[in-house]
């Protein structure tokens, strides 16, 4: 199957040496990507900046902001059969970019932000996606109820929810924890290391 992954946090440029970001370190999303591919799919990952080396076999589309990655799934998920959104997407971004680095000046600096487009909630919609589609929830409360409203509201078979909460799993471990969590029930996995849960993860997306 031809399978879309993307991974990793998005940078929103606040001037040319600032920017927005989150703690997200892409590793559950290359570690899906190295496990489809282990398994004879044909895996596209597309990544905001890690450290991370790119797993052996699989195509590569490197992304920085939101908007790069609206564009790039936009352009790359009609022609797939499963799409994993495993990124860390920005929620909003600076309404306006600096041309020059803004210069340290009053006690208090205010950043006007405007939301980024919905890439998720836009793949079945004006993407038309008909395929499988499995999205992440990172929360600090109320998990699984959250991951719930998120799994029907963008019509996807599956949300994969994570507690980040927890300081030893999630963003910047090698180990996770997640519920999997579907319209009508859920199931809790045991903490693991990231490679271990791909495995398992890549099993359950392919029976949907």
């Amino acid at each position: 199957m031809n399978v879309l992954i993307t991974a990793g946090p998005t940078r929103e440029p606040i001037d040319p040496v600032r920017y927005l970001t989150n703690r997200s370190s892409g590793k559950m999303g290359y570690a899906l990507a190295e496990a489809a591919q282990k398994r004879g799919h044909s895996v596209l990952l597309i990544s905001g900046p890690t450290s991370l080396d790119i797993p052996e076999g699989v195509d590569f589309i490197p992304i920085e902001s939101a908007e790069d990655l609206y564009q790039a799934v936009e352009s790359q998920v009609g022609r797939m059969d499963i799409a994993i959104f495993a990124a860390a997407v920005a929620d909003y971004t600076p309404l306006s970019v600096a041309d020059q680095k803004i210069k340290k000046s009053g006690d208090e600096l205010t950043l006007a932000l405007k939301k980024t487009k919905d890439v998720l909630g836009s793949t079945r919609g004006a993407m038309g996606f008909k395929g499988t589609l499995v999205g992440f929830a990172a929360e600090t409360e109320n998990v699984e109820e959250n991951a719930r409203e998120k799994c029907i509201g963008k019509g996807c078979d599956l949300i994969i929810a994570n507690d980040v909460s927890q300081k030893d799993i999630g963003f910047d471990s090698s180990e996770n924890e997640v519920t999997l969590v579907y319209k009508d029930r859920s199931e809790a996995l045991p903490q693991n290391s990231k490679e271990h849960l791909a495995s398992h993860l890549v099993k359950v997306i392919e029976q949907l």
